[in-house]
């Protein structure tokens, strides 16, 4: 991959600031220190695992041609993303900055190798 590839129209439409995510990632901070116990890093992380694979289980249930609420969705969605954050802050790891990068090599990366037309979009 070459870092001297020319931005285009859809690297200019990465964030110009990822700081409101730093943001929520210290205010969920603040707030687990005030209202829980300490717990270690191995908690999260199974929290997460936890609330991801129930999110995955809602869209099998919808491959499946089951009717699932959309609210269902949403909860799921706010889980996983609260036991993120909280596994973040127990390890340390500034999310802003990690998506930041992140987002920065996914789109250098999209640019040196473009996906060919008719790639599978749907599993």
């Amino acid at each position: 991959m070459n870092d001297d590839i020319l931005a285009d129209s859809a690297s200019a439409l990465l964030p110009a600031s990822y700081r409101g995510l730093g943001t929520l990632q210290t205010e969920f901070q603040r707030y687990q220190e005030a209202a829980f116990p300490h717990r270690p890093p191995r908690f999260f992380a199974l929290e997460l695992a936890g609330e991801t694979g129930e999110l995955a289980n809602l869209e099998k249930k919808v491959w499946k041609g089951r009717h699932v609420d959309e609210a269902d969705f949403v909860d799921e969605a706010a889980d996983v993303c609260i036991a993120l954050l909280n596994f973040a802050n127990s390890r340390g790891i500034d999310l802003a900055a990690a998506v930041e990068q992140k987002m920065r090599h996914i789109d250098r990366r999209r640019r040196a190798e473009p996906e060919a037309p008719g790639a599978p979009n749907d599993i």
